[in-house]
């Protein structure tokens, strides 16, 4: 499940990959898939888009940077005419649970059973009005 293998899984056109750097040195990025119609999370909208990925370097955290690719994030996906953000993460993630919380989202499913290799994650689903 590596950046490199999505082009092959997933009709990446649409996708925006956004990137953050301090003093040019790449500190994190976040990639937002949009109209992908392979991709069971978008639910064949036109008008939802999905926080892929976000990363952003150990070095570089608490600095800003997650929140400012989130906002970079939405403001993409607005243009493009999504009205909402969806992301999804895990119970074991308590961290990203947080920071999600705390730029708006809110816990829109829980599913037990996502994730048949690991019995123990749940996955929960979060979404944004935009």
């Amino acid at each position: 499940n590596r950046p490199a293998d999505w082009p092959g899984r997933f009709d990446v056109s649409n996708w925006g990959f956004l990137s953050a750097r301090i003093n040019g040195k790449r500190v994190g990025g976040a990639v937002v898939a949009f109209r992908s119609p392979d991709l069971d999370m978008l639910e064949g909208r036109d008008d939802l888009a999905v926080l892929w990925d976000i990363r952003v370097a150990p070095d570089a955290r608490g600095k800003g940077i997650g929140s400012a690719l989130v906002a970079a994030t939405e403001e993409w996906a607005r243009e493009r005419g999504a009205r909402l953000l969806k992301v999804e993460t895990q119970n074991i993630n308590v961290p990203a649970c947080h920071f999600y919380a705390g730029h708006g989202f809110v816990l829109d499913s829980v599913d037990p059973s996502a994730y048949a290799d690991h019995p123990d994650e749940i996955q929960l689903l979060w979404i944004k009005d935009l």
